[in-house]
């Protein structure tokens, strides 16, 4: 049963938690390593691939593929052929699945109970009372819910940690198969591709620079849209014979209406799903994106010489420790102060949502993406400094990505949240004004008001309410 206690009383309790430890033991703000576990059976991703440690293991058939862009970066894109029933191959339409960059939590160490606690906020109006048996509920009276997470003490896990995780492949296949997106794809008769960005834990190998070089974390969103995702598309296309179905979250939007933009893609694609479409962004209400954008982080890093944003650096979990001593900042909710108030996240997927280690994209991609929220444009990099634009663009500013280039005919399916922090109702309303002359039996447009960003990849009423309408239009197609 859930524990229905105040919400005063809580703070009061995880406040007296989390100083209690920092003053006991001196302690500063560290990331979380990754680490075993022996409360559930969890999957060890430092060692085995996604087909072994997340597909193999649910009965589905999986191939890891490799993908060479022409800069040189090797991409890792796993491959669902089949469902679980294993039926004939034949002709079935390929899909790629693009995930997108955040997702994020709050851990801290505990000298009281002697274990790591990690505190997801999540609302309960969807709540099922399913969490293990290490995870305590409290239920607060506006009906939201805390789930407050032991993990076991070890030597590696002696600091409190704050925990943003970047994604990557893995967010299509959190959930229960008969929930999670690529499954039910799969299931339902597609041939299912799951793109892994540069950068990320499976595509980290390159031709030629090591990984901890700077050349190495030389690009931002405009070399996925320019290499990634045409080498990927340009595979999957060669290996299946057949136009592409392309679903995108968050950042796999803005890379994937980009290229569109630009002519690209167009002659392999089928049709398009845009989940938590990110195009515009100067109206997000994100508070610690907004934050790091307008005091100019990324930037503050990159001068550093900190080239590899990573969420385990400690210049990022200071900046964490900053940002939540500002009003307005509620940092006993991470996720939803960073996403908005998701409705229906699944409490089943915590183990694996904490067990799977934070991803690091390019400083460089930091600085774009905090350009776009600053200008209200969707333009390529900004050196800041004519020559070098010119230099790279033959022009003073950088190149925009013109949205209503988009061919008309092309079939798209976006679906938005109106709680959704990040992309916020306000922007994709823009968005959709560029699209106002597109074919209209060839755009559909789904709204969810309750919705915001991480319920389109880990909902539990995501099947229902997202996925099964997806995969009724891509047949449609």
């Amino acid at each position: 049963m859930a524990n229905k206690i105040s919400f005063p009383i809580v703070i009061i309790i995880l406040v007296i938690l989390f100083w209690g430890s920092a003053i006991a033991g001196g302690r500063r703000l560290y990331p979380l390593r990754t680490q075993s576990s022996d409360i559930t059976a969890l999957p060890s991703f430092s060692t085995e691939g996604i087909c072994s440690s997340l597909v193999k293991t649910q009965g589905y058939a999986c191939e890891e593929h490799l993908v060479t862009t022409v800069d040189g970066y090797v991409l890792s894109v796993p491959r669902i052929p089949v469902g679980r029933s294993r039926g004939p191959r034949g002709n079935r339409p390929p899909v790629l699945l693009q995930h997108g960059l955040f997702m994020v939590s709050i851990c801290f160490e505990s000298n009281y109970i002697g274990s790591k606690l990690c505190l997801i906020g999540i609302s309960g109006r969807n709540y099922k009372d399913n969490e293990t048996d290490k995870t305590t509920k409290f239920v607060f009276s506006d009906a939201s819910v805390f789930l407050l997470r032991e993990l076991p003490k070890r030597d590696a896990l002696e600091n409190n940690v704050m925990l943003l995780w970047m994604q990557d492949g893995i967010t299509w296949l959190l959930l229960p198969p008969s929930q999670s997106l690529a499954f039910l794809l799969a299931d339902n008769g597609f041939d299912v591709w799951i793109a892994n960005t540069r950068g990320t834990k499976y595509s980290r190998q390159h031709i030629s620079l090591p990984t901890n070089s700077s050349d190495y974390w030389n690009w931002s969103w405009d070399e996925l849209v320019a290499y990634d995702l045409p080498a990927t598309f340009q595979y999957v296309h060669d290996q299946t014979g057949q136009k592409l179905h392309y679903i995108g979250h968050s950042q796999g939007t803005l890379i994937a209406l980009a290229a569109l933009s630009k002519d690209q893609l167009l002659n392999m694609l089928r049709s398009a799903a845009l989940l938590s479409p990110i195009a515009y962004v100067s109206q997000m209400t994100s508070p610690l994106a907004k934050n790091a954008a307008d005091n100019f982080f990324a930037e503050y890093l990159y001068k550093l010489g900190i080239f590899e944003f990573s969420l385990r650096g400690d210049a990022v979990i200071q900046f964490l420790k900053d940002m939540c001593k500002k009003p307005g900042i509620d940092c006993t909710n991470l996720l939803t102060t960073f996403t908005g108030p998701n409705c229906c996240l699944s409490p089943s997927i915590v183990n694996i949502f904490l067990d799977h280690e934070p991803q690091s994209t390019a400083t460089k991609n930091m600085i774009h993406l905090s350009q776009m929220i600053r200008q209200g444009t969707i333009a390529m990099f900004d050196y800041m400094n004519i020559d070098e634009n010119t230099r790279h663009y033959g022009r003073p500013t950088p190149p925009v990505y013109d949205m209503t280039r988009i061919p008309n005919s092309l079939p798209l399916y976006l679906s938005y949240g109106g709680a959704d922090a990040l992309s916020d109702v306000k922007d994709v309303q823009r968005l959709l004004e560029t699209l106002d002359d597109h074919d209209g039996d060839k755009l559909v447009v789904q709204y969810r008001n309750d919705y915001a960003h991480a319920d389109y990849v880990m909902g539990e009423n995501a099947k229902r309410d997202i996925y099964e309408p997806l995969i009724s239009f891509f047949k449609l197609q």
